[in-house]
């Protein structure tokens, strides 16, 4: 069974598919060091214009010091397009595909559907597998009560709204990405923060303004 990871304790080892980008490695071979781990989808247009260039400026920042950044692409939807063999293509080219590139073509953030950064850290894929759960009722409850903790506080009709998306969400999921569940992540782009001696410390969805100031004192540990 897959261990689930909670901030203050050992991080649970990655599950990943393969690596594209860098030496294959997984935390345990980190110890030592702080590890900041981005996590995207090939079609989340958020990623490629916030997420990766500030944790490539972070990258850049801290390189000489004991900090390791790991990029891992997953996928929570859109399975037919945030595929092993887009991502491949992203790393090898640097051309969008999908919602990115309807998003950013003729943008400044595309130069001939490329993007106009490189990703300099190793990356890999999450390793996904195909969902054959049975669509109960404790399953939509346990994955809205990972997603919206206060659920259980909300008013009848918004509870049953919530309801009736997060069982349509479930009865289009394919397949489950192992590292995006295992930390219960709760979209993409998503950061993750390990301290020194490999004990979780921080997972965020969307907002990245205080992973500087993180990574600084978890070196400086």
């Amino acid at each position: 069974m897959t261990s689930i990871a909670h901030i203050g304790q050992k991080a649970p080892e990655l599950e990943l598919q393969t690596w594209l980008q860098g030496e294959p490695s997984n935390l345990s071979d980190h110890l030592g060091k702080a590890i900041l781990i981005q996590v995207f989808q090939v079609n989340c247009t958020g990623c490629f214009i916030h997420a990766l260039p500030e944790v490539i400026r972070l990258h850049s920042l801290f390189e000489k010091q004991d900090l390791i950044v790991l990029g891992i692409a997953t996928a929570f939807e859109h399975f037919e397009v945030n595929t092993l063999d887009n991502l491949k293509h992203l790393l090898a080219t640097g051309e969008v595909i999908g919602e990115p590139l309807k998003q950013l073509a003729n943008t400044e953030y595309l130069q001939g559907n490329k993007l106009d950064y490189k990703i300099p850290f190793a990356v890999a894929m999450d390793k996904l597998v195909e969902h054959d759960d049975e669509i109960s009722e404790e399953r939509i409850l346990a994955f809205i009560e990972s997603q919206i903790p206060e659920y259980n506080d909300w008013p009848e009709e918004k509870q049953f709204a919530i309801h009736k998306q997060a069982e349509q969400y479930l009865n289009t999921k394919t397949h489950k990405a192992l590292t995006f569940e295992t930390y219960q992540l709760q979209g993409t782009p998503s950061s993750i923060l390990i301290d020194k001696k490999g004990v979780l410390r921080d997972i965020s969805f969307g907002m990245l303004d205080h992973l500087e100031t993180l990574i600084s004192e978890l070196i400086a540990e």
